[in-house]
């Protein structure tokens, strides 16, 4: 089984740190789901933690059923990462992981993200400072990163065994450069290029283009990782991770659940938002998303634009009902860009 430094996870599918939508409720739900091994929150700000930030705060929230967790910082600066990994040691995380992959520019322009790669000796130093602020706790330190910035200037490869030098017991790398953002095709030829530079030391987590349950057994036959993450691909059915893990393990991967099943799942993530956070989070929340998590349903134009219209809470769980009863069917409506969802994603 997959193991981060002490850390053992029940199964070997990660859900990434998925900006703008990794929020406590959203993991709760993949969760529920099962065969998640390891969920991580969104990008955490060191800066916002230490100064008690309402909207770092809201972001690092967990609780015992969240576990393990990983807490993602991102940033430059080795001593305040230092410090941001020192808070969230003290704020529950099981795991601290760098991200070193943003590629969005309000990141990139401060060095943080995937600006890292391109100054690899920054990134070493940094990934040492956290890695020694967090030794007495025994709390493990994974990176999560791209192949490089651009094409033809590979980077994780010879980045990689250098993290591993200074303590970091795990990277996760998305198959794609900087400047790719969410574009093209995967690579699993350059994540399966880092796993043979680390030859073993640590292991390596594939990231990118798993959308179904044969995605993971693929991901990890062409690269050789030992792990897989799990992000976009969860938007729309977090029920991902448990039919790709029965598929991994009993080679059957059972069927999705179906329309009824999968609204009652939408009901008690807003439920869970409005608890966690408040009806107005809530609210803003399920009109951002519903594109997603009704994207593998028949036609329901209707429906989606009754929740994204939606004036309050109870308006969106009636739209539920409605739906439940044979309404709000029927329209055609484009999938969501991506070019939507890369503005959003900073993994």
């Amino acid at each position: 089984m997959l193991a981060l430094g002490p850390v053992r996870l029940a199964t070997n599918l990660l859900l990434a740190p998925i900006a703008g939508y990794c929020d406590l409720a959203f993991r709760t739900i993949c969760r529920e789901q099962g065969g998640v091994g390891l969920a991580c929150t969104d990008l955490l700000s060191p800066q916002g933690l230490l100064r008690g930030s309402a909207t770092s705060l809201d972001l690092a929230k967990t609780n015992d059923f969240d576990k393990p967790i990983g807490m993602q910082l991102y940033g430059a600066d080795p001593a305040i990462m230092a410090d941001g990994a020192r808070w969230a040691r003290d704020h529950g995380a099981t795991v601290v992981d760098i991200n070193m992959g943003c590629p969005v520019d309000k990141v990139t322009k401060k060095d943080g993200g995937s600006k890292l790669l391109c100054d690899p000796d920054r990134a070493v130093r940094l990934a040492a400072a956290v890695v020694e602020a967090l030794a007495p706790s025994g709390i493990p330190v994974t990176t999560k990163m791209r192949l490089g910035w651009s094409e033809g200037q590979p980077v994780a490869e010879t980045l990689a065994p250098r993290l591993a030098e200074v303590g970091v017991v795990a990277v996760t790398i998305h198959g794609r450069t900087t400047e790719q953002r969410f574009s093209g095709v995967v690579s699993h030829e350059g994540i399966r290029r880092v796993v043979q530079a680390v030859a073993g030391r640590i292991p390596v987590i594939g990231n990118g283009d798993i959308r179904e349950p044969d995605d993971v057994p693929a991901m990890l036959r062409a690269t050789g990782c030992q792990g897989v993450m799990i992000g976009r691909g969860a938007l729309s059915a977090p029920w991902l991770f448990s039919r790709a893990w029965s598929l991994l393990t009993t080679g059957v991967a059972p069927p999705p659940p179906g329309e009824t099943e999968q609204i009652e799942i939408m009901r008690r993530y807003l439920r869970m938002m409005v608890h966690n956070q408040s009806e107005r989070y809530a609210l803003h929340q399920i009109r951002s998303r519903i594109s997603w998590m009704a994207k593998r349903f028949p036609p329901c134009k209707p429906f989606k634009e009754a929740v994204r219209l939606a004036p309050d809470v109870a308006s969106v769980e009636s739209a539920f009902d409605q739906f439940l009863a044979g309404g709000l069917r029927g329209g055609t409506e484009p999938g969501v860009p991506n070019a939507v969802i890369a503005q959003s994603l900073l993994s």
